[in-house]
C-alpha cells in the first residue's frame, strides 16, 4: 500500500501543479494570433506520440549529475534531482502537460467571445474577465484537465521507472511495484494492486463523463 499512496500523492502534486502551470499557457493559446503557436503546440503534445523511455532518458540526462538542472539543484539542496520524489513531479508534470493543456485550451475555445467582448465592452479588465466570464464557464473543461492529469500520471511506468529508478518509500510507485511482483511470481499481490488501479480508474473515468454529460454542472442542462 506504501506504493499506492506514494502513486497517488504524486498524481495529486502534479494535477494541482499542472493546473496552475497549464491554465495561463492554455490561455494564451486559446488567445494568440501569432501564426507560429503550432511550434508551441507541437511541443507541448510531444509527450503523446514519444515513447516514455525516450522522454525518461533526455529527463534523466538534464536532472542526472552532469546535466544543468541537476547541477542547479545539487547546487541549492546538496543532491541531485534524478531518483527522488521531487524528480517524479518534475518528470511526471512534462509528462502529463498536454493532458491538462489541450482540454483547457478546447475549454476556452468554446466560450462564445460574444461574451468577453460585452465584457470588454462594460469595462472589465483582462483579469477581470477571464475570472468572473471565461473560467466558470470552461469549469467543465478545467474539471477534466485536473482528472485527467491526475490519471494519467498515476498509471505512469516508463518515465517514472527512468528517473526515479526503484526505491521503495521514495521512487517505487504502485504500477513499478505491480511489475516487481509479477517479476518474482507473486500474482496475488500484483493482482491487489491492479485492482485498486482499476477501482480507481473507473472512478476518474466516470467523473469525467459526469462533467461531460453535466450531471452535477453548475448551469442547468436544456
Amino acid at each position: 500500500m506504501q506504493a499506492l499512496w506514494l502513486s497517488l500523492c504524486l498524481a495529486f502534486c502534479v494535477a494541482a501543479i499542472l493546473l496552475v502551470v497549464g491554465t495561463p499557457l492554455a490561455y494564451w493559446l486559446s488567445q494568440t494570433r501569432w501564426r507560429g503557436k503550432f511550434l508551441i503546440e507541437s511541443v507541448i503534445a510531444l509527450p503523446l506520440v514519444l515513447p516514455p523511455t525516450v522522454l525518461g532518458f533526455y529527463l534523466l540526462v538534464v536532472m542526472g549529475t552532469d546535466g544543468p538542472l541537476g547541477k542547479l539543484w545539487t547546487a541549492w539542496f546538496g543532491h541531485t534531482l534524478a531518483f527522488t520524489f521531487a524528480g517524479l513531479i518534475v518528470a511526471s508534470v512534462l509528462y502529463s502537460l498536454p493532458f491538462a493543456v489541450q482540454p483547457l485550451v478546447m475549454a476556452f475555445e468554446s466560450v462564445d467571445t460574444r461574451l468577453l467582448d460585452a465584457g470588454a465592452i462594460l469595462g472589465a479588465g483582462r483579469w477581470r474577465i477571464f475570472r468572473q466570464i471565461l473560467l466558470p464557464l470552461s469549469l467543465p473543461g478545467v474539471i477534466t484537465a485536473a482528472v485527467l492529469s491526475f490519471a494519467h500520471t498515476l498509471g505512469e511506468f516508463g518515465v517514472v521507472l527512468m528517473v526515479g529508478g526503484n526505491i521503495p518509500g521514495v521512487t517505487r510507485t504502485v504500477s513499478i511495484d505491480i511489475y516487481d511482483h509479477v517479476q518474482s511470481l507473486d500474482y496475488a499481490a500484483a493482482n491487489r494492486m491492479a485492482i485498486a488501479l482499476v477501482f480507481i480508474s473507473f472512478a476518474v473515468l466516470s467523473t469525467i463523463y459526469a462533467v461531460n454529460r453535466r450531471v452535477w454542472s453548475p448551469w442547468p442542462t436544456k
